[in-house]
């Protein structure tokens, strides 16, 4: 059985700007699972408009490594760092990395989004994405549900119909004079 730090997680590096793609290669050359969330935007030049696959979550790449690969993960060229606090790498949870995947596959369009604290929690009730919690956000005539990586404090939004979405119940805090004592 393996030691519990020996197990492999995912975590986020932090890479050099425009350098996501490249760390990515780097380390599924050498043999490390990777996962980098690209999305399509579309840029314009002076000359023309095109659209370009960049990362969805701009200067990160996550790679699913155990201790041993400590080492080689920071040596990867383009690599700078391992998300953490303080010396502490801490781990993305697996479960935000397999909805970012989800949403990704979906073929839904996706992007980038400011961080939310707040606002209303929706799960998604049908469809590819069904099973999915996330906030209800609307953007003119748009919904859209946000997703958080919690570790990044970023978010990603996919395009939904508001159909499909169901509010999700959260308990209603008892305040403290109210709370019987045990």
């Amino acid at each position: 059985m393996q030691n519990r730090i020996e197990a492999p997680r995912w975590y986020a590096l932090s890479a050099k700007p425009r350098h996501e793609k490249v760390v990515a290669h780097n380390l599924e050359s050498q043999k490390l699972e990777s996962f980098l969330p690209l999305c399509v935007t579309r840029r314009t030049w002076s000359d023309r408009k095109k659209e370009v696959e960049s990362p969805l979550f701009s200067g990160y790449v996550f790679c699913r490594f155990g201790y041993r690969e400590r080492l080689s993960v920071l040596n990867t060229p383009g690599v700078v760092s391992i998300v953490g606090f303080g010396r502490q790498d801490i781990p993305v949870d697996e479960c935000e990395i397999e909805v970012v995947r989800r949403i990704v596959a979906s073929g839904r369009p996706v992007g980038p989004w400011p961080y939310l604290r707040t606002g209303d929690r929706v799960l998604i009730k049908a469809g590819a994405l069904a099973g999915i919690e996330g906030t209800l956000v609307r953007e003119k005539t748009l919904t859209r549900v946000v997703v958080n990586v919690e570790l990044l404090q970023r978010s990603i939004s996919v395009e939904m119909d508001r159909d499909v979405l169901t509010p999700v119940s959260i308990p209603k805090a008892v305040p403290a004079a109210v709370m019987p004592f045990v």
